[in-house]
């Protein structure tokens, strides 16, 4: 299914293209800017496909054989704009699926729907030549630019899009969804929540990740024993994190969260707002061992050492200093 009610968190979007279907109000062209995996392209197919739906109301009806045609990802008046070039959209690539097609009456609808993922990566070529058609577009057509980086665009681009920001959604709306909609365990939908800050889609891929769970494992297996922890075991488990350079950043957040869950306790005794709840007698521990300070030492630690890795300093060296601070104040 693909409706408006479908769509996580997002109101004033919904909102939005409701109010444009109902009063017939359609802009020729839409931008909606938010970071990867937020659900950026369903709301442009739900929005695609109420345009062209045979029903005219202002959510898709799902059975007509436009909408059909639609969730099939086959509809002729509905072009997803796609590219070779992994990391580019060329000038070649806009004039032939954007300006020499638009030209070209709807084939079976009232309009013509072109959407381009990652807008972004359209080079500053393809950007003015895109600018052609959003000048003076056939009265058919909507162009719907996604991106995650808005500043990308070219200013003349924006000027003629009405531009849509997604929101985070609410940790407790992305919570009840994996509970609900993916049946995923309780205490594993509040740690995915946590760490997908309001974006939809990285909570539902970390739900469903081995190597999340790999890499959860064994940053709390190191957490709850560092304090006892000799120099050689340390030096050992900086060769472990290694394993997960790729993904050091979930690595060192799952840190972070450990150590404000054991601040929040130490503060509060209260279990009921921990994310990492399932483990409260590790964390009790945590909390009575550390002082305050100590807690603070070792979450300004962990945020230095993001930067520091940002910045290509000794991975092992980074790690190892990390450690030793988090060794030293638990």
């Amino acid at each position: 299914m693909a409706r408006f009610q479908d769509i996580i968190g997002q109101e004033q979007i919904k909102e939005h293209f409701r109010n444009a279907l109902s009063t017939g109000k359609v802009s020729h062209a839409y931008l909606i800017n938010g970071e990867k995996s937020s659900g950026k392209e369903f709301i442009a197919k739900v929005f695609a496909m109420a345009l062209q739906c045979e029903k005219g109301e202002a959510e898709p009806c799902q059975e007509c054989h436009s909408c059909k045609q639609a969730l099939s990802d086959n509809h002729p008046d509905i072009i997803k704009v796609v590219h070779e070039k992994p990391n580019s959209i060329s000038v070649d690539d806009i004039r032939k699926q954007v300006n020499g097609d638009v030209a070209l009456k709807p084939y079976s609808s009232a309009r013509k729907v072109y959407f381009i993922p990652e807008a972004e990566k359209m080079t500053v070529q393809a950007q003015n030549a895109l600018l052609k058609t959003l000048e003076e577009p056939p009265s058919y057509a909507v162009i719907i630019l996604l991106t995650s980086n808005v500043n990308t665009l070219l200013p003349t681009i924006l000027s003629r899009c009405v531009t849509l920001h997604m929101k985070p959604v609410p940790d407790a709306v992305v919570r009840d969804y994996l509970c609900r909609q993916l049946q995923v365990p309780d205490y594993k939908a509040e740690v995915c929540a946590a760490f997908a800050r309001g974006n939809i889609g990285k909570a539902k891929a970390l739900a469903s990740s081995e190597e999340f769970e790999n890499i959860k494992s064994d940053a709390l297996a190191l957490l709850k024993y560092i304090q006892d922890m000799e120099l050689n075991e340390i030096i050992a488990a900086v060769k472990k994190a290694s394993e997960y350079k790729l993904e050091i950043n979930d690595y060192l957040d799952i840190c972070a969260i450990w150590y404000r869950d054991a601040l929040l306790f130490k503060a509060t005794n209260d279990v009921n707002h921990l994310v990492f709840r399932d483990e409260i007698q590790a964390l009790r521990r945590a909390a009575e061992r550390s002082s305050y300070e100590g807690i603070e030492k070792i979450i300004r630690a962990l945020d230095t050492a993001k930067k520091r890795l940002d910045a290509n300093v000794n991975f092992d060296l980074v790690m190892e200093l990390l450690m030793l601070t988090i060794q030293e104040n638990s």
